[in-house]
């Protein structure tokens, strides 16, 4: 488990200064911090295994610290191998594109774009019920397993505060965009009945479950296998949860651009394109906005329960804001958001402890941007809704969230299937949703990690001087486990 020296040492400097440094780099930026957050010891009445176990994972990470001279001979990484590391990038091409390409387009090339959407949604279709259960039957499963309180207590402050985060887009959705959209519909274009943006077929597949079914199995398993402690039921969940990550990054967000394309050849040919983009654009300024919003309110609070300087404990969080915004991931940022948190006062033990849980569970500023989108394209296609339907999505969505994948767009793929069972989406408005995520994805997450630093600060208030139990720290991952983890994603991903 990390561990702080004294403040008068520069020791943690580095750390904090080598991960903002290298922020585009998420493996070595998770080596060179690790270093710090591993080699170091405090004694505080409660140990744990995590300075043990990291002892071979620092010397690794020293030893492969990327210097100055080495990065000056690497060569370069060219436009096209940037072009296809980027997720961003390529749904940003992929707009573009497809917004060019609906200009000249003759139909029977469209239309083989269109089929290619059609088999693409259909396989989501039968997919996302899968991924829902095989995630979230061993989220479910390992919080038993931990079975210390502080895990349960830390996971519920996560949850409430995701929770909190959607109930707070559902009233701005409710009070802005009446006035916003107004007068934006999202396909009150043409629409064309005859065969140009027709599929050449469809092949239909039936998913093995229906998206709520999915939920109710995976906590019901879940929940008994808390109760069996089984460990080969437990590593047949995890094995399965590794599957579906390895099919989510390396078959589903490959395809993920085409599809993106020919949804935006398709609104392009249809006439629907120019309204969807004027409205969507401001939509997406208003989640950015809103987001910033969130951990106003989110550090207004966690100034009162843990006795702090909001402003103070926020402007402390900045670094992990800011290297969160340049990476777009939760895991590579562990490192500066631990130093942040030490910073504001978190004790070693329980920051180390937090924060890689947080990075896994803690999506508010994922919560946020979805929940605005879901009720703008609500807003826009006019789907009969009412208030109690919109809170159960909130509420589902966020059981979701703590599930998620943690690869670039996973959350906004996990929640797909609650978009389509219980708002009634259909598979251009989820493109769309894809969309509008994957674009402004940096800001949730930086939104996200920064609200870690918040949970962090409200635990150490309530653990305070009786610390976190020996079991407790071996039964969670610890913060080498997730620097691992993500060096382990970053590597699967490339």
């Amino acid at each position: 488990m990390p561990k702080s020296v004294p403040p008068e040492q520069p020791a943690n400097e580095p750390s904090m200064e080598g991960s903002a440094a290298h922020s585009s780099r998420p493996a070595s930026t998770a080596q060179s911090s690790a270093t710090t957050g591993a080699s170091h010891t405090e004694t505080n009445g409660t140990t744990g295994t995590g300075a043990a176990k990291g002892t071979n994972k620092t010397d690794k990470a020293a030893s492969n610290k990327p210097s100055t001279s080495e990065d000056t001979t690497q060569p370069k990484r060219s436009i096209g191998q940037r072009i296809r590391g980027n997720l961003l990038w390529q749904i940003i091409i992929a707009i573009i594109a497809g917004i060019v390409c609906s200009l000249f387009f003759p139909d029977w090339l469209a239309r083989v774009f269109v089929t290619y959407n059609s088999l693409f949604s259909n396989f989501l279709s039968f997919f996302i019920p899968v991924l829902i259960f095989a995630l979230i039957t061993p989220a479910i499963s390992g919080l038993g397993r931990g079975a210390g309180k502080w895990l349960a207590i830390t996971t519920g402050v996560a949850y409430g505060s995701t929770i909190f985060s959607g109930l707070i887009a559902f009233g701005t959705a409710s009070i802005v965009y009446p006035w916003l959209l107004k007068g934006d519909d999202l396909f009150k274009a043409k629409t064309v009945d005859d065969g140009a943006l027709k599929p050449f077929f469809e092949i239909e597949m039936k998913p093995p479950f229906e998206v709520m079914t999915a939920l109710l199995l995976a906590f019901t398993i879940g929940v008994a296998m808390t109760a069996v402690k089984s460990d080969t039921l437990y590593a047949g969940a995890k094995d399965l949860e590794r599957v579906i990550m390895r099919v989510i990054s390396k078959f589903v967000i490959p395809l993920l651009p085409p599809f993106i394309f020919g949804m935006f050849l398709s609104m392009g040919m249809n006439g629907n394109l120019t309204n969807t983009l004027v409205s969507f654009s401001k939509v997406i300024v208003l989640a950015i906005l809103m987001t910033g919003v969130l951990l106003v309110l989110q550090f207004s609070v966690t100034g009162g329960i843990a006795k702090v300087n909001p402003w103070r404990a926020f402007k402390n969080m900045i670094p992990a804001y800011l290297t969160a915004l340049g990476t777009s991931s939760s895991a590579a940022t562990i490192p500066v958001t631990y130093e942040c948190s030490k910073k504001n006062g978190v004790d070693p033990t329980v920051a180390g402890f937090t924060v890689p849980l947080c990075a896994t569970i803690h999506l508010a500023g994922s919560m946020m941007k979805i929940s605005l989108f879901a009720f703008a394209i609500v807003q826009m296609a006019d789907i009969d809704t009412t208030p109690a339907k919109m809170i159960g999505f909130v509420l589902m969505l966020g059981i979701t969230m703590i599930a998620a994948p943690g690869v670039p767009g996973g959350a906004i793929m996990a929640a797909s299937g609650l978009l389509s069972s219980m708002l009634g989406f259909s598979d251009s408005e989820v493109a769309i949703m894809i969309a509008a995520y994957i674009a402004i994805d940096s800001f949730g997450t930086a939104c996200n990690v920064t609200g870690d630093g918040a949970i962090a600060l409200i635990i150490a208030r309530m653990v305070g001087d009786k610390g976190i139990s020996r079991k407790e720290l071996e039964d969670t991952p610890t913060y080498e486990d997730a620097i691992a983890e993500a060096e382990a994603r970053d590597a699967a991903m490339q």
